[in-house]
C-alpha cells in the first residue's frame, strides 16, 4: 500500500529546494541600478544647446535666416520694387548635397515666415504646399456651392516671380589619431527670375565645427 503522506512531504520538501536554490543564484547575479535619468531643460533655441555636434544647429538656423532676412530686404530688386513682386520660399529647389540629415524646411520655413513679417507688403509670398487647397475652394466658389467672399475672383492662382533656390554642401575631415572630426558646412542662398532664369540676389552663410565625438542628426 502507498503511503500518501510520504509522497506529499517529499513534494514539499523539494519545492522548498527548489525555492532556496533559485533565491541564492539571484543573490549572486549582477545588481542592475536604475538610472534617473535627466530632466527635460528648457534652451533658448538662439544659443547653442546642451547637446553639440560638427552640424547645422537651431541657433545656426536662426543665425542664417536672421542675416538672409536682412540682406534680401535690402535688395532693391525685391524690396524696392514699384510693384511688390511675387515670391516662392520653400524647399522645392533647395538642395541637400551635405554630410548630414536635416529638414530643409526648418530653414525655409523660418525664412519665409520671417521674411514675409518684416517685408510689410513690400514683397507677397506664394506656398506651393496650399496649391490644392486653393484649388479646391475656388472650385466650389465657380460651382456656385459657396459664395465668392469679399475677394474679387481671380484668373488664376498668383505665379512667382522670383523662387528660392539654394545648396546645402559640407566637406569632412577626421584626424584618425585623435578622432577630431571637422565639417566645413556651406549654405548658399539665390533668388531667381523665373521667366529670364536670372539670379537676383544671393548670399552664403558658412559654418565650422570640430568635434572628438559627433552626435545624430535627426
Amino acid at each position: 500500500m502507498i503511503n500518501i503522506d510520504f509522497f506529499s512531504t517529499f513534494k514539499v520538501r523539494r519545492t522548498v529546494e527548489v525555492t532556496l536554490l533559485a533565491s541564492s543564484l539571484a543573490a549572486c547575479g549582477p545588481t542592475v541600478i536604475n538610472s534617473a535619468g535627466v530632466a527635460p531643460v528648457s534652451q533658448d533655441p538662439s544659443r547653442a544647446g546642451a547637446v553639440q555636434g560638427v552640424g547645422i544647429e537651431g541657433h545656426d538656423i536662426q543665425a542664417m535666416t536672421d542675416l538672409m532676412v536682412r540682406d534680401m530686404l535690402s535688395s532693391p530688386v525685391l524690396a524696392d520694387a514699384t510693384h511688390p513682386p511675387q515670391v516662392i520660399v520653400d524647399s522645392g529647389y533647395f538642395l541637400n548635397d551635405s554630410m548630414q540629415r536635416i529638414n530643409k524646411d526648418l530653414i525655409t520655413n523660418r525664412l519665409r515666415v520671417h521674411l514675409n513679417r518684416a517685408a510689410m507688403g513690400r514683397m507677397s509670398f506664394i506656398n506651393r504646399a496650399y496649391q490644392n487647397m486653393v484649388a479646391e475652394e475656388r472650385a466650389l466658389k465657380r460651382k456656385g456651392m459657396v459664395d465668392s467672399g469679399t475677394r474679387e475672383a481671380a484668373q488664376a492662382q498668383a505665379g512667382g516671380d522670383f523662387r528660392l533656390a539654394g545648396t546645402i554642401a559640407s566637406a569632412d575631415s577626421r584626424d584618425v589619431r585623435t578622432g577630431m572630426l571637422q565639417r566645413y558646412t556651406q549654405i548658399t542662398f539665390e533668388m531667381v527670375d523665373t521667366e529670364r532664369n536670372i539670379v537676383v540676389w544671393s548670399n552664403m552663410y558658412e559654418l565650422s565645427k570640430a568635434a572628438a565625438d559627433d552626435i545624430v542628426y535627426r
